[in-house]
């Protein structure tokens, strides 16, 4: 087993508004989620946000309590959110129980000192762990969440490309959490377009992964200030930090999904400043 970690401070968005192309891609983007036998983890100080990968295919892997955690181990002071974003199944053992988790389906686990273990049922069929932890106060109980205990929006139309399901599936109307919140929006298809109109909340930062974006397809994910908006075109299982001042939305050239994961000061999924789209630059 390997792990490999980034860590990444934030920047000001008066400094951001100077960045070109690659340092915006530096900063901000995560593009190498999912290697064989590796853990892959970008450490931001965005409200302190693990964002990471794991791909077991005939190993057990771990997310190992990191140098920066300065912990025994990873969920010493930290709560999880994951999802098997493979199409294999995938096995996640924790305190000698056991979690099967398919296709799309998610798991949150409590702080506490517990070794966490990644591992796929057929290693010719790999599942991914796509994970987000967040530092937490309290233990709150481990528990397996699927699309059918979502509480499911539908939102935006096919006429403005933005027909969308969101599953809020790890956040308060569903379970118990300190601060992490995760969702997966599925676009439908015929839209390309989440997260519009674009919004900001200063009270937490984001985290967007994108996948089932199609081979030879793209997203442009967009960020930055209302007036000072910036983009990144990424391609299928990347993700993207989201600063507290930044818009967060994209448009690909095709229908896709994404999992947000959120961090910061409250749970309240409705705290949201929106802007006009009319006003954005």
């Amino acid at each position: 087993m390997k792990t490999n970690y980034e860590l990444r401070s934030s920047s000001h968005p008066a400094d951001a508004k100077n960045y070109d192309t690659t340092r915006l891609r530096k900063e901000h983007l995560i593009e190498n989620l999912f290697v064989k036998n590796e853990v892959n983890m970008v450490y931001t100080m965005y409200d302190r946000l693990v964002i990471g990968g794991a791909m077991p295919v005939g190993e057990k892997l771990s997310p190992e309590a990191i140098d920066p955690l300065k912990a025994p181990h990873f969920l010493h002071r930290r709560e999880i959110g994951i999802y098997n974003v493979g199409k294999g199944t995938g096995k996640v053992v924790i305190g000698g129980q056991t979690f099967e988790l398919n296709y799309k389906e998610a798991l949150y686990l409590g702080a506490g000192d517990r070794e966490v273990v990644f591992e796929s049922v057929d290693a010719n069929h790999p599942a991914k762990f796509y994970f987000c932890s967040a530092v937490a106060h309290k233990t709150f109980p481990d528990r397996k969440v699927t699309k059918a205990d979502a509480v499911k929006i539908e939102s935006g139309a096919l006429e403005t490309a933005n027909h969308r399901i969101i599953n809020k599936m790890l956040t308060r109307e569903v379970i118990e959490t300190c601060q992490l919140q995760m969702g997966m929006t599925e676009l439908k298809p015929g839209s390309v377009w989440n997260t519009m109109p674009a919004h900001v909340h200063s009270r937490r930062m984001e985290a967007y992964f994108y996948f089932e974006v199609p081979e030879e397809q793209a997203v442009c994910h967009f960020m930055g200030e209302p007036g000072e908006t910036r983009h990144i075109w990424m391609k299928d299982e990347q993700a993207v930090i989201s600063p507290e001042w930044s818009i967060h939305s994209a448009a690909a050239t095709s229908s896709y999904t994404f999992i947000w994961g959120m961090a910061g000061e409250n749970l309240d999924y409705g705290d949201q400043d929106f802007f006009k789209i009319t006003d954005l630059k």
